[in-house]
């Protein structure tokens, strides 16, 4: 466990990749009050940390020439004890990887790679940097789900990789759906997505962002240039919707049942 009761195999942190840092910037303030500290450019390339109410809650990066060709997007980290023997247990597993492990001066180790179904995820091992100071509050990310197009193949790699348990939600054919869990924690869940989701659109992590009204939030979002992808609409966990940011970047709401 770390300071803030994040288990190893959970979800530690999340960043968004973006080709226009000023716009989400003003994008993300204007619809969670997040502020902002930009990190030193030669050591950190200018990846910026994003704060609610001093508690960081998540980070921003700039696409470069490296990055060119890369759609903007969310990514979600999960945290892990030892960064390569998870990477050395993953690709065994059948992951690609995308980025070897890395060291991050003073803050820890990054990877990303690809798991069996397609999707992209992130490890950190902590170092100074011990993931989200908020999490499943007002204005920072609240829930992390895959929508998988290999169910069964995601839900034995997060659970054999990552060694954790899983809870069967649902299991029809018109919803399938685990849990990934640390004892009793819920740590993030797994959707069968391969009914939904159209062929060119890969399997992938997504991040629910609290809110205390999905509607007003709708409606600050397109105010600020976000596209709706997923309409408002009230579930058992709350009321929920799917958006595009500004510059075109994937995230969810979610509005906890009352």
């Amino acid at each position: 466990m770390n300071p803030q009761g994040i288990p190893a195999g959970a979800p530690c942190w999340i960043d968004l990749l973006t080709s226009d840092m000023n716009k989400s910037r003003e994008f993300y303030t204007a619809l969670f009050g997040w502020s902002y500290d930009v990190g030193d450019e030669e050591k950190y390339g200018g990846y910026t940390m994003a704060f609610k109410d001093g508690k960081s809650v998540a980070g921003l990066m700039q696409s470069r020439e490296d990055t060119d060709g890369y759609p903007d997007m969310w990514t979600t980290y999960l945290r892990v004890d030892d960064i390569e023997t998870t990477i050395g247990a993953a690709k065994t597993a059948g992951a690609m990887v995308f980025m070897e492990p890395m060291a991050v001066p003073e803050q820890g180790k990054m990877a990303m790679l690809g798991d069996p179904s397609g999707a992209s995820i992130g490890l950190w091992e902590f170092g100074g940097h011990t993931g989200f100071q908020l999490h499943e509050e007002i204005g920072a990310a609240a829930w992390h789900e895959l929508h998988s197009k290999d169910y069964p193949a995601a839900v034995t790699f997060y659970r054999d990789v990552f060694g954790l348990t899983t809870s069967v939600m649902s299991d029809s054919p018109e919803f399938r759906y685990t849990n990934l869990m640390a004892g009793e924690q819920e740590l993030a869940g797994i959707m069968d997505a391969a009914n939904f989701l159209p062929d060119e659109v890969p399997s992938s992590w997504q991040i629910y962002f609290q809110t205390d009204d999905v509607d007003a939030s709708i409606a600050t979002a397109l105010t600020l240039g976000a596209t709706i992808i997923n309409p408002a609409e009230d579930s058992p966990y709350g009321r929920i919707a799917g958006l595009s940011d500004c510059t075109g970047a994937m995230f969810k709401l979610v509005q906890p049942p009352a």
